[in-house]
């Protein structure tokens, strides 16, 4: 069997005008999602030297959902991409050493790119999808990949920039870039492939945004999560599943609030005795999905004031939840002293339900899901 040689490639729709187009717009999603990947990981990050912002209160929401979908997005403008630039990796090495150098390098930040891409989206469909055959953490893994695949955009770019320069300055159809043997018309013209591409990434768009844009839901067939779940919102975790059924049900209940030697002991009654708040806030977690809601709890402000913690003052919250990554999270101070963060009691007017934190769960403005913990037992100032 022949080793196919590029000249073998005559479309001329694999061209470096359709591959620059596409590529510029491929970076613009690697881009956003990069970025947003990295207000998530400093979100879920236990220590902030700059406190993360409670305002706008949906702010996590835009930059998760931004993350899904931008992700989501990237998959055809890749496909497409890897497809018009195919013919190059059967390109014999130039002369010199600088061409081979650059060569090298082209060929080696494509194979890094396609690899990192690869895992960064089964990995994060995998997680959307709450399953893990892995035994490395999700977190840690996913934001160390991002970081080389970013990094093989940037070397990428700085190798192709003169040809990227050209290829955008010129009209579309131009052929002064052109491999010589590319002189074989496409089914479709070089306008027509990009607004092709423009359609399957415009589609992968619709199909994802639903999960943090509520009216595309019915459409958005490729949404992890479709808006219904318990009292109308979504979970990501049951009662069951976190085996707390017995505890979070038990009659004895008491949270409790301490600071060093000073604590309380409130009771369900005792926590719905105390002055109640009403916020609307929406929940929204790292795998991009997100929905609105009305909570009524207590202010964590007051619980803490009962045992006079200072104000600015990280405290520790600890879930009836025995085992998993988020059964003792860090409310920094920032978000203990802001009027919207509850220990809320009531979703939508209704009691909280089992699977949504019942007894009494946290819920604070801006702040990924899953330090917003559910069946909370105690709140107190680290030792």
């Amino acid at each position: 069997m022949r080793i196919p040689d590029e000249a073998d490639f005559r479309s001329r729709l694999r061209s470096a005008a359709v591959t620059a187009r596409v590529g510029l717009w491929l970076g613009i999603c690697f881009g956003v999602c990069f970025l947003t990947g990295l207000v998530s990981h400093y979100a879920q990050n236990a220590a902030h030297p700059v406190p993360f912002p409670t305002s706008p209160a949906w702010g996590y929401r835009v930059t998760q959902g931004l993350h899904v979908v931008t992700g989501t997005a990237a998959v055809p403008l890749l496909l497409v991409k890897l497809w018009t630039v195919y013919p190059r990796l059967f390109r014999r090495p130039e002369r010199g050493w600088r061409n081979l150098l650059l060569d090298v390098l082209e060929r080696g930040s494509v194979l890094v790119l396609v690899a990192s891409a690869v895992f960064m989206l089964a990995s994060g469909l995998a997680n959307s999808a709450q399953w893990y055959p892995w035994s490395f953490s999700f977190r840690t893994t996913h934001y160390a990949v991002a970081w080389i695949a970013i990094g093989s955009v940037v070397l990428h770019v700085a190798v192709k920039l003169p040809v990227v320069r050209g290829a955008l300055g010129s009209d579309v159809d131009d052929a002064a870039l052109d491999r010589p043997a590319a002189t074989e018309p496409g089914v479709l013209t070089r306008r027509g492939l990009l607004r092709a591409t423009w359609l399957a990434a415009g589609v992968a768009v619709v199909a994802t945004a639903g999960i943090a844009v509520p009216p595309l839901r019915r459409v958005s067939v490729l949404g992890v999560r479709s808006g219904r779940g318990p009292q109308g919102v979504p979970v990501n975790k049951s009662a069951v599943a976190a085996r707390v059924t017995a505890s979070a049900t038990r009659s004895d209940y008491r949270l409790v609030v301490a600071n060093g030697d000073r604590q309380v002991a409130l009771s369900r009654p005792d926590l719905l005795a105390l002055p109640q708040s009403t916020r609307e806030l929406p929940i929204a977690c790292v795998e991009g999905w997100s929905a609105g809601g009305t909570w009524t709890g207590v202010r964590v402000r007051d619980l803490l004031d009962l045992v006079d913690v200072p104000a600015g003052t990280d405290v520790l919250v600890t879930s009836l939840q025995e085992s998993g990554p988020f059964t003792t999270t860090v409310l920094h101070g920032n978000f203990a002293d802001d009027d919207r963060t509850l220990l809320a009691l009531a979703l939508d007017g209704e009691p909280l339900s089992l699977d949504h934190g019942f007894p009494a769960r946290v819920i604070a403005p801006d702040r990924p899901g899953v330090l917003q913990t559910k069946w909370v037992a105690r709140i107190e100032v680290p030792a």
